[in-house]
């Protein structure tokens, strides 16, 4: 499989020979839909909670007789049923969401998702990308510049300078081989990798 490497001005310069088990990879959506979910489920932090009827405050009188009056008999205003009552099956706080992924999937996912790009034109691979100094409006003239509106940048080790000029921009993110997540790859329209990047990707799910 031949990568796209592209100079500064996005125009293509040559072709860059890659891993055929990492770029060329028969699409598998159910397992890229396995593998999306749960990264995504992983990530939940799980802190949420309700409150059944022993937690809710209220007063335990009565709220009227039991008969005469013509309406269902109520004991306490803390029933499920009524407006401020407990839930009767409330969300626990520890609520655990994760998961489990096998390493030999997640790899598969990941190299499913990078033939996909490559078989849709959305991947290209650069010799390096750096500015003089950490300006956003350096690194959004020199990504406009390439072409693109909505890319995930990923490099070998991370720029300073490009780091923090790449904070304020909404369609553009900056991360190392080892950040690179299936939802990323996804989300944005073009994913732009480094030759050292590269390197190390089919170093780790090669």
């Amino acid at each position: 499989m031949e990568l796209k490497l592209i100079n500064e001005q996005g125009q293509e310069a040559s072709r860059l020979a890659a891993s055929d088990l990492l770029f060329a990879r028969e699409y598998n959506e159910a397992l890229v839909h396995q593998v999306l979910v749960a990264y995504q489920a992983n990530a939940r932090s799980g802190d949420r909670a309700q409150k059944d009827r022993h937690d809710v405050r209220h007063t335990t009188k009565k709220p009227w007789r039991q008969k005469g009056t013509g309406r269902a008999r109520a004991g306490m205003s803390s029933s499920p049923i009524w407006r401020g009552g407990g839930r009767v099956f409330p969300n626990s706080s520890d609520e655990n969401f994760s998961h489990k992924l096998n390493r030999k999937m997640y790899r598969a996912g990941m190299a499913s998702i990078l033939s996909q790009l490559v078989r849709q034109d959305r991947l290209a691979v650069v010799d390096s990308l750096t500015i003089e100094a950490p300006k956003t409006k350096l690194f959004a003239a020199k990504i406009k510049g390439m072409g693109y509106e909505s890319v995930l940048v990923i490099t070998d080790d991370l720029d300073e300078n490009v780091f923090l000029a790449s904070r304020n921009l909404p369609n553009v993110l900056v991360v190392e081989v080892q950040q690179a997540d299936p939802v990323s790859l996804v989300r944005f329209q073009h994913v732009l990798m480094t030759k050292a990047a590269l390197a190390k990707f089919e170093e780790i799910l090669g």
